[in-house]
């Protein structure tokens, strides 16, 4: 093949809500973006450091009894409803739409999530690696208006030292990575840079988005590598995550 005749790697890989992998019990739907629990997704085990992305909707009065997680950053952004969290550390806490909570395993934590409201509560649940292992377990939540996100994309947790000293509030993540969160009005962009050697993972929690180009729907999601910037639309409004990322090998 001659370099006139090469194809470009596209750089904007849409991943529709309908093609990721799936669980299901009486109390929990879960779909996954990663290879989870034994179930095949559409991006495999990783993209970069981020190791999980589901997509979760729990009953009204269930949720996962107390289970143990260690050396993973798990970020919960709860989309409707909301979550209550309790470890073995005497940390509880509820977290309401719209609000994050990050939780290090570090060297090992038990945990219960549980859905104590009236009505289902579906939720991102987020792991990404820390850059080191053995941590000292933690945990933390924080809210973060949606007017606050109107119209640009607000750090919600961080390890990156600029974006934290810039935005205090962004919860730590132990990893050189931010999660950021916006909300678009109709007919509205934003445009994020992607610098040398960062990858960005994007999920369209409601509404209709294209990212650089590239239409989603709710729910899905897209993975962004080889490119400096990523530009974001929307035409009816859009409620977007976007995880900026180290890339595993540099670019």
């Amino acid at each position: 093949m001659t370099a006139a005749t090469a194809k470009v790697e596209k750089t904007t890989h849409v991943i529709p809500f309908d093609r990721l992998g799936r669980y299901g019990a009486d109390w929990l739907d879960s779909r996954f973006h990663f290879n989870f629990s034994g179930v095949a997704a559409p991006m495999g085990f990783s993209f970069g450091p981020l190791r999980v992305w589901n997509d979760d909707t729990i009953k009204p009065h269930s949720g996962f009894p107390m289970h143990g997680h260690r050396d993973m950053e798990i970020i919960t952004y709860v989309r409707r409803g909301a979550i209550t969290h309790e470890d073995n550390l005497g940390n509880r806490g509820r977290t309401p739409a719209g609000d994050v909570q990050v939780m290090s395993a570090g060297t090992g934590i038990m945990h219960a999530e549980w859905n104590e409201e009236n009505e289902p509560t579906h939720l991102f649940q987020i792991w990404v690696e820390p850059r080191q292992a053995n941590l000292k377990p933690r945990w933390a939540q924080a809210q973060f208006p949606r007017d606050d996100r109107a119209g640009k994309l607000l750090p919600l947790a961080s390890g990156e030292e600029a974006i934290r000293t810039a935005n205090p509030e962004a919860l730590l993540i132990h990893q050189d990575a931010t999660l950021y969160g916006a909300m678009l009005k109709a007919g509205n962009g934003v445009r994020h840079e992607l610098p040398e050697g960062r990858i960005a993972y994007v999920v369209l929690a409601d509404g209709d988005a294209t990212v650089n180009g590239e239409a989603l729907k709710t729910r899905d999601g897209a993975a962004v590598f080889h490119t400096d910037a990523l530009d974001i639309a929307t035409k009816n409004g859009a409620e977007i995550l976007l995880f900026d990322l180290p890339h595993p090998q540099g670019r």
